[in-house]
């Protein structure tokens, strides 16, 4: 029998999957997976997601474009980038409380909404020409703090709009897109700066996250499930989050498993001196612009052909062979000493990681209570900002000891060590199915 999927989502239970549809056959198993875009309300909240991934990236170009501009410092730079990583990181784990306690479409609507008017703000200073890094910087630490907010309820909204069999195929429509935008968003910034100019960027990405807030708007009510029971969202439920985790062992290893993965294997601060040493011959500028688009190139291509893994029920399994596998990918680019080589291994990496973000969002939507997913989601956001940068001083320290090609290839032997050990001691990860799919 055919779930009608138009229905007003307001308790735990999404809609069941539809026992009807027929098995793909051919190519068709292994080609994107697409079942949850039958879901009219997950369809418009990913169509959302498309409109903002490249509308953001533009922003995210043109700010420390300008910076540098004013100042002609790199240094400058890297303090706006600080500015905003800050905000973003207390407001996504305050975020996540707050995402448990209200209805999370209306706070959608709310940090969207913050998100388009310092877009619209942006425009003005650089349209008037106010040539303010410190306004530049304001705007930047207020943006982020709104996306701090905006993220956990947007995730955690889509165990409401999708039954628990689709949840993977959800995190990786949701992840492709996201990536997409990282690959097209800086290219066509690239290219419209030269013909239109920094201001007009700004302007187009606050008139696409417009387009965002209608779809937002024609989104279910997402109440707190509880709604019956006042919950704040002060600090005091920030720390209940971290307990939760702390009591909940595949939650904690499924965040273990990405920092292993992130803080480790993550070489992205030595592409620059790869590019200038290792792959000089092949030209700095190509080599370096390949390098940093290979993992986001690898990861669409690893959301293209979803069909290929979003239907395993053993998503524990999937998380650990895909971290494993992407330690082997960074292995194998330390090693190498062609260009073309090196790409192909991170273009691998970038597939592994793709396959690690979608089960561990499926175990995240999952594994955690409705009136937790919020504070999960915050947690979440933080962990996959921050372990980057914490890589990034890593491998940037390492390097300079022992060299790019060993620091890389050392962190991708140490992510393989370290993920067999964790499988190892703490099994609890590696049995995990999701819900109604554990065997005795």
């Amino acid at each position: 029998m055919c779930v009608d999927t138009t229905r007003s989502i307001d308790d735990d239970t999404a809609p069941e999957s539809d026992p009807g549809t027929a098995p793909r056959r051919g190519w068709r198993r292994f080609a994107m997976d697409t079942r949850p875009l039958r879901r009219p309300a997950y369809r418009r909240l990913w169509s959302s997601t498309i409109v903002t991934a490249v509308g953001s990236q533009l922003t995210a170009v043109a700010v420390p474009k300008q910076i540098y501009d004013l100042t002609g410092s790199s240094a400058w730079v890297g303090y706006a980038s600080l500015a905003g990583l800050l905000p973003m990181v207390l407001f996504a784990l305050w975020g996540g409380a707050v995402a448990d306690s209200v209805d999370r479409r209306t706070l959608l609507l709310v940090t969207n909404t913050g998100i388009a008017v310092t877009s619209v703000l942006f425009w003005v200073q650089a349209v008037t020409g106010l040539g303010s890094v410190w306004v530049l910087m304001v705007l930047l630490a207020v943006q982020q703090a709104f996306f701090g907010l905006n993220s956990p309820a947007r995730n955690a909204s889509i165990a409401r709009l999708v039954p628990a069999g689709e949840l993977a195929a959800a995190a990786a429509l949701g992840s492709t897109v996201m990536q997409l935008g990282l690959v097209a968003g800086p290219l066509l910034a690239g290219a419209l700066i030269p013909v239109i100019g920094l201001a007009e960027l700004y302007l187009i990405d606050a008139l696409a996250l417009c387009v965002t807030l209608w779809a937002v708007h024609k989104l279910p009510a997402l109440p707190p499930l509880d709604s019956a029971t006042t919950r704040r969202a002060g600090w005091r439920e920030v720390a209940a989050g971290f307990r939760y985790i702390a009591l909940h062992k595949v939650l904690l290893l499924s965040f273990l498993a990405d920092i292993i993965a992130m803080v480790l294997g993550m070489p992205r601060a030595l592409f620059p001196q790869l590019a200038d040493t290792t792959f000089a011959p092949y030209g700095e500028g190509l080599a370096l612009g390949l390098l940093f688009a290979a993992i986001p190139i690898g990861a669409v291509l690893g959301g293209l052909a979803s069909g290929t893994f979003s239907r395993s029920s053993r998503h524990g399994l999937m998380v650990l062979l895909a971290v494993l596998a992407w330690g082997a990918a960074i292995t194998g680019f330390g090693l190498s000493t062609s260009l073309w080589v090196a790409v192909a291994f991170l273009v691998a990496a970038g597939v592994a990681d793709m396959v690690s973000m979608v089960f561990r969002g499926a175990i995240l939507l999952s594994a955690a209570t409705d009136e937790m997913r919020g504070r999960m989601q915050g947690v979440f956001t933080v962990v996959v900002a921050g372990g980057p940068r914490l890589a990034d001083v890593l491998h940037g320290t390492a390097g300079s000891a022992f060299g790019a090609r060993t620091a890389v290839a050392g962190g991708g032997l140490l992510v393989i060590a370290a993920v067999l050990l964790l499988a190892t001691v703490t099994p609890a990860l590696l049995r995990y199915r999701i819900p109604g799919e554990e065997r005795p």
